[in-house]
């Protein structure tokens, strides 16, 4: 996937008020249409949610492997999505993922396989028929 078939998508980037995004940074995005948002000054947590997802990728992927190209990384992080959105444990939703296409089993009367996501870094659990 190279850059012109998703940056037609992007209508929007929120970004802090770091020291590292300079006017020209903001230049190249206002360029193609994309409106630049700021996050309110001395307010943490409306980056929160960002950060917090930064930092499950970069915890839980990224820090683990070798990324070897942009391709690589965009299809480490696709199927890392699809985990963290369809089969994670979430703590508020009762340890069921993101995603409700889960169902909660009875692991007593049922047989339970693992598969593993990016080559062993993860295990996901499912039933077997």
């Amino acid at each position: 996937m190279d850059a012109e078939s998703w940056i037609e998508q992007i209508r929007f980037l929120i970004r802090d008020r770091d020291s590292k995004f300079v006017a020209g940074f903001d230049a190249v995005f206002t360029s193609i249409g994309v409106q630049i948002v700021t996050t309110p000054p001395r307010a943490p947590v409306a980056n929160c949610f960002a950060e917090r997802w930064v930092g499950s990728v970069r915890r839980e992927c990224t820090d683990r492997m070798p990324i070897f190209s942009e391709r690589h990384l965009q299809k480490v992080l696709a199927e890392y999505i699809r985990h963290y959105n369809g089969h994670r444990p979430h703590r508020s939703l009762g340890q069921r993922p993101p995603d409700p296409r889960c169902e909660v089993v009875n692991l007593e009367q049922t047989r339970v396989t693992r598969r593993t996501i990016l080559g062993g870094l993860i295990n996901e659990y499912t039933q077997v028929a």
